[in-house]
Order: C-alpha cells, then sequence, then structure tokens
C-alpha cells in the first residue's frame, strides 16, 4: 500500500436545520448528523467505516459523492478541492450500494453501456469493460435482461460491476453484499482484493459483517453519534475488548455450574451438554478454579479471544467509545 494519500477529509460537519417555524417557536433544535470528522484514505487501501445506524456514515458518503451539501469542512481528492472540481474529480470516483436501483426499462448490458459513455469510455473499450465487468460477477449471461425483472442479489452484482466498469481510483462501497447469499457475497469480497492488489484501487467500505470486514479492510474508522471515535485496525479494534468466550462440554454438575453463571450475571448459552459464557480475560483462571471447586466436571474446553464484532456490539449498545 503507498504512503500516497487520495482522499484527504478535514472537520466535516453535517447540520439539517430545522424549519423556520420551529426555530422561532423552538419546538425543535438543529441535528448534527456529522460532526467535525477529519481522516484521510491512502492509496492502494481499503478503509472500513463503520458504526451502529444512525451514526452518520450513510450521510458521510453522501458527502463525499457531492450528493448532499457539507455544513462546513473540507473534501480533497487527490490534492483537489471537491467543491470546485467536482466534475473532473467524479471521473475518477465511483461508488456501489446495496440500495442503489438501475432503471427498470433498460437492460442490465443497456445501463452498464449508458455508464459507460458518461465516464467517457469508447467504442470497443466500452463494450469490453461491460463484459468483463458482468463477468466477474457471473452477470453475463443476464446482460439482456431488463433491470426491473432483476433480483435483489442481480441487481446489486450488477451496481457493483458498474462500479468498477471506467477503471477508477478509488470506489465507495455501502453494504455492498448485504442483499448477497454466501458464496456470492465470496465473490465480491475476492473482487474488492484482486482491485486493491492488482490496479491499487482505493476503497471506502461499509459493512455490518464484522468477519467480512476483517477480511477486506486494512484500517477501521467507527463512527458513533457524528463521531469518529476510533481509527485502527481491525485486529487492534478486537484486542480492546477484554471480554473472552469459553465454551465446556459438561460431564457432571450442570444445575450448579448454572446456579454459579447465574449468580455471577454471565450471559449464558445452553445447547445439550454443552454451556457457552463471556467473561473478562483477566478472570478466566478463577471461574475455572471456582467451577472445580463446586465439584463441576467438564471434558472440553475452548476459550475464543474477543473479535470483532465484540467491540462493535460494545460500541453500539453504548458501554465505551472504544
Amino acid at each position: 500500500m503507498s504512503t500516497k494519500t487520495v482522499m484527504f477529509v478535514k472537520n466535516l460537519t453535517k447540520i439539517y436545520q430545522p424549519s423556520l417555524f420551529n426555530r422561532l417557536f423552538g419546538k425543535e433544535k438543529p441535528f448534527v448528523a456529522v460532526d467535525g470528522i477529519s481522516f484521510e484514505l491512502k492509496e492502494g487501501e481499503i478503509l472500513g467505516l463503520l458504526g451502529p445506524n444512525g451514526s452518520g456514515k450513510t450521510t458521510t458518503i453522501h458527502m463525499l459523492l457531492g450528493v448532499l451539501s457539507k455544513s462546513s469542512g473540507d473534501i480533497n481528492y487527490f490534492g483537489k478541492d471537491f467543491s470546485r472540481l467536482r466534475s473532473e474529480i467524479m471521473a475518477k470516483v465511483a461508488f456501489a450500494s446495496t440500495y442503489v436501483r438501475f432503471p427498470g426499462n433498460m437492460t442490465v448490458a443497456e445501463n452498464l453501456d449508458v455508464y459507460g459513455r458518461l465516464y467517457g469510455l469508447t467504442g470497443h473499450d466500452r463494450a469490453e469493460r461491460v463484459k468483463h465487468c458482468l463477468q466477474a460477477f457471473g452477470m453475463w449471461e443476464y446482460r439482456n435482461r431488463y433491470a426491473s425483472a432483476l433480483s435483489a442479489g442481480q441487481m446489486t452484482r450488477s451496481v457493483i460491476a458498474k462500479a468498477f466498469l471506467a477503471r477508477p481510483r478509488v470506489v465507495l462501497l455501502d453494504e455492498p453484499t448485504a442483499s448477497l447469499d454466501p458464496e456470492i457475497a465470496a465473490v465480491v469480497r475476492n473482487f474488492v482484493l484482486e482491485q486493491q492488489r492488482e490496479h491499487g484501487v482505493s476503497m471506502l467500505f461499509t459493512s455490518h459483517n464484522m468477519a467480512e470486514v476483517e477480511e477486506v479492510c486494512d484500517r477501521l474508522l467507527v463512527m458513533k453519534r457524528g463521531v469518529i471515535i476510533a481509527n485502527n485496525t481491525p485486529q487492534k479494534l478486537a484486542e480492546s475488548i477484554s471480554t473472552a468466550h469459553v465454551e465446556l462440554m459438561v460431564s457432571s454438575g450442570a444445575k450448579a455450574l448454572s446456579d454459579y453463571l447465574t449468580e455471577k450475571k454471565y450471559a449464558v448459552e445452553w445447547q445439550e451438554h454443552f454451556v457457552k459464557f463471556s467473561v473478562q480475560e483477566q478472570q478466566i483462571a478463577r471461574v475455572l478454579s471456582d467451577i472445580a471447586q463446586r465439584g463441576i466436571e467438564y471434558s472440553q474446553i475452548s476459550i475464543d479471544k474477543p473479535t470483532l464484532e465484540d467491540y462493535f456490539l460494545h460500541v453500539a449498545r453504548g458501554r465505551g467509545n472504544a
């Protein structure tokens, strides 16, 4: 990954003002959706943007695309001011989202052909890029199908194909696999990583699938209530949570173990002879000692370290900022 910066955001803010009536009568206050965030995206980097619903992710992406005006702050792509040179910059920037749809009265190939023309692709090159991108996502056989007849997954794959059509330098991907089955989602992840590895494409990537985020993203920004509360690698963020997960196969003493875990107020899940519970890492030795002292016997044990999902739930439930 290069150290060259392809996107730089400084003090980006979006404030939604109440109506004049509500301002006059004090019935509603301004709502700060994005509150002075700053970050950068490096060349060839996949930067994850995470956060609970309502954290400001979508608002941020819409400002980065210029479809939503910012209240204040600066956005720069490739060292150029986005507010002054949006048309020039957007020729090298693309976007795809599970929530975007093509016009239904055009075929898949026709939709991509129009986008190719808008991006300046000509003749043979445009046709080759349409074929290449549709084949990459298993959509070539559906090229002559009207967009209105596509399933949600087929539409998403077509939209992602469109995003990479004109060989962009930066791609913003908003939950690109949310409507896809696991097999196709894996194809999308592999394609994304291939574009990074072979073409140095930089990407901003949002997802609620933490395993996917860990696989794809080099670094993560975590938003909460409009601000960035963390900026680190997936591994470092997971390590910031001290909760571990213990699983035991109980041979005898299940009732005593259940009473003990209930008394300690641990989150517990029973499945026949197996019990899973969460505990602070530094308390594991004491818990196992307590279990032994109560005459509880188990034949198997597994201890899993905290995951990125643990971190995300920790933030989403309001238990901390990091």
